[in-house]
């Protein structure tokens, strides 16, 4: 059995690879963004009951998915991938929504989650480069399962935004920075804990990402420029959903 599934789902080489922006991508990228628009045409016909439950499903499956991978990873990799842990942004934000989907103490938090999983898995989906530097066959796991995880929580703070929108106020921009400040701190202790035999950089807190800085310094103001940016990205995304929401939508929002 064991041999089996390594060879289901190790890594396949061949003269087709995933790469950025090339053919696979766009099909995924196009696949999904018609599926996406395809759920909310539906759900904008339905009451709030559904709603939730289309929004609930979207979590649980993320969260499966997630948890699911740490078991077929030894299979596909031939060990569990430390990178994995939930000190990146993604995969952190996957657990805090779905913490906050049944905690009564998140739960005030749980469209601060969503919105900067909502805006991380988007931007991993549109440059997916931890895929691209495998050089695999598009049909790999690695790939399916990479691309569907974030996939699926980008639809989830989808939904969430589309449904329970975040105004734009001081208390939700309180809650928005201190959100991304916590996870921040977050990645900054992953990196610590990990430094003496990994190099992640999660959350991008220990050395600019695209080498513009030098990397002496990154550790010092990675984690500030972390905090602008996606900061500033958030409130951008509200912006857009509100005046979206202003002209289009007819349906009233969730509430908590």
């Amino acid at each position: 059995m064991y041999a089996f599934l390594s060879e289901l789902l190790s890594d396949h080489k061949g003269s087709t690879v995933f790469t950025c922006f090339g053919f696979w991508h766009f099909c995924w990228l196009i696949g999904m963004a018609l599926g996406a628009v395809a759920i909310i045409l539906y759900l904008r016909k339905k009451d709030n009951t559904v709603r939730r439950r289309f929004i609930m499903a979207a979590i649980h499956l993320a969260a499966s998915l997630y948890i699911a991978d740490f078991f077929l990873m030894p299979f596909a990799y031939g060990a569990i991938d430390v990178e994995k842990l939930p000190f990146h942004v993604c995969t952190a934000m996957c657990v805090m929504c779905f913490w906050s989907r049944h905690s009564s103490i998140l739960r005030t938090y749980a469209p601060q989650f969503a919105l900067l999983g909502f805006v991380s898995n988007l931007v991993y989906l549109i440059y997916p480069a931890g895929v691209m530097w495998h050089q695999v066959h598009p049909i790999s796991y690695r790939v399916i399962q990479t691309l569907m995880f974030h996939s699926v929580m980008t639809l989830y703070g989808l939904l969430t935004l589309t449904f329970e929108p975040i105004p734009i106020n001081r208390i939700q921009c309180r809650r928005n920075l201190a959100a991304i400040a916590l996870m921040t701190l977050w990645a900054m202790l992953g990196n610590a804990l990990y430094a003496d035999h990994y190099s992640f950089n999660w959350f991008f807190v220990v050395r600019d990402p695209f080498s513009m800085l030098p990397a002496e310094i990154g550790p010092f103001v990675m984690p500030f420029i972390n905090i602008v940016l996606f900061f500033a990205v958030e409130l951008l995304v509200c912006a857009i959903f509100g005046t979206v929401r202003k002209r289009t939508a007819k349906q009233p929002a969730l509430h908590n």
